[in-house]
């Protein structure tokens, strides 16, 4: 069941959270009809991505910024991962690993990363002398792995020796990408990756493979509209070790957001010389070098595949019997960018800023993402006002206007209802908290 389901499955004990005659009017398109271009046009006109000619291929490569919305949804993203990975886990420790570790100029286990071609490093020798420089941007790390291995014994130290734990860390990674328009042209893209790499003996190794399999498929899950659009497969790799791919069906194809991977003890060994004695672990009685199950999330994939999700095209019935299609972004809550635009409604300009300056500075405080619509002064109609804050994801409008002077009291669009209900401005902020907080259980 996805989220917003499960919500209205909670009101009152039944569904309908509006009014049926509403639902008759407004109906979901099929699945069929979300085409890659809708979405990268949409990504790129609401600033969730920067830059020009967008294809899959690209996006997927790396090519492309994030704009203020994606930047924020990012963060939120990432903030999920880390509570659920690291707050909410016991024996779970946080590093953040330098990009070139001490000694270490090859990666750790697996097939060797692939550096920029003979040819592009003449070009890059040529145009910068410096020797340290060229070695870093031709040998970038692609995974982090490595630091969670490299300070294995460290954090291992640290729980006196016992497992087993995990290690994770978040950090920016990049890989090799071709320039379609000049094929010999080798450029470096960069994602944002989330790692957990677990430590644990060769008995229990498989188990705790199978748990963090399902833990991490029903976390990809917990967010989505559609959750059977995340799925689990398994994949043979370049080295023929198994490894599971969490993927999610885009309008091109299923794509992989998440790589689950198992190593022997040789991982460990490998990267550590000499004497391997500071590499055994207590497993109960048992003294044992540990084997690792590696699991390595795609953030910004991640976040394409959530914004993929959440765009629903509505049709409304309009009058004189026309139809109106509304491209709406339904973020779960707990990631959408913005919580509540602030706008004004009708009444005296200067008077209706101050109290929006003054609910926004109460909501900021709170920790709430407040979009500042009240600041333009260019008037929109609110069709089209509406409409661009569906295409933000942005869960609530606020409109302010003389009533509330009058009164206190404003209106509050919601986003996935379209239903406009009266407020109090002292309840504003219990009632976006308390719409969080149970969005945030489900």
């Amino acid at each position: 069941m996805s989220w917003c389901a499960a919500g209205l499955a909670r009101v009152g004990g039944t569904r309908r959270l509006f009014p049926a005659p509403l639902l008759l009017q407004c109906r979901r398109l099929a699945t069929g009809g979300r085409t890659s271009d809708d979405i990268l046009e949409l990504c790129r006109r609401r600033c969730f991505l920067l830059g020009e000619k967008m294809t899959p291929a690209s996006v997927l490569g790396g090519r492309h910024s994030l704009g203020p919305l994606g930047a924020q949804m990012k963060r939120n993203l990432v903030k999920e991962w880390w509570d659920a990975t690291v707050l909410h886990q016991e024996q779970v420790l946080p590093i953040d690993s330098l990009c070139h570790l001490p000694g270490m100029s090859n990666p750790s286990p697996g097939p060797p990363l692939k550096t920029l071609s003979k040819a592009s490093l003449e070009r890059l020798q040529n145009q910068s002398p410096a020797q340290e420089e060229l070695e870093k941007m031709a040998d970038p790390r692609q995974d982090l792995l490595n630091g969670a291995l490299y300070y294995y014994p460290s954090c291992l130290e640290l729980l006196n020796r016992k497992l087993p734990f995990g290690v994770a860390e978040v950090g920016r990674c990049f890989h090799p990408i071709s320039d379609n328009e000049d094929p010999d042209t080798c450029r470096v893209g960069e994602r944002t990756a989330a790692s957990l790499v677990w430590f644990s003996s060769a008995k229990t190794c498989a188990p705790w493979r199978d748990y963090w399999l399902r833990q991490r498929l029903l976390w990809w899950r917990k967010f989505a509209q559609v959750p059977s659009r995340f799925s689990s497969g398994d994949h043979p790799d370049e080295d023929g070790m198994k490894t599971t791919l969490i993927q999610y069906d885009f309008p091109w194809g299923k794509e992989p957001i998440e790589r689950l991977g198992s190593l022997d003890d040789s991982a460990l060994t490998q990267m550590h010389h000499g004497p391997i004695t500071h590499l055994h672990g207590r497993d109960g009685r048992k003294s044992v070098i540990p084997h690792v199950v590696w699991m390595s999330s795609d953030v910004e994939r991640g976040l394409l595949a959530f914004l993929c999700d959440a765009l629903q095209v509505m049709e409304n019935a309009a009058p004189r019997g026309k139809e109106q299609r509304r491209a709406v972004l339904k973020i779960h809550p707990s990631l959408a960018p913005v919580i509540l635009a602030v706008d004004l409604g009708r009444g005296p300009a200067a008077d209706l800023r101050l109290v929006c300056q003054g609910l926004c500075t109460e909501l900021l405080g709170r920790g709430i993402a407040i979009w500042p619509g009240y600041l333009e002064t260019l008037q929109t109609p609110m069709d089209q006002l509406f409409t661009r804050y569906d295409e933000m994801g942005v869960l609530f409008t606020a409109l302010v206007s003389d009533v509330t002077l009058e009164s206190g009291l404003l209106q509050l669009r919601s986003r996935d209802t379209t239903i406009k209900e009266t407020v109090h401005v002292s309840k504003l902020s219990a009632f976006l908290t308390q719409h969080m907080t149970a969005a945030a259980k489900l």
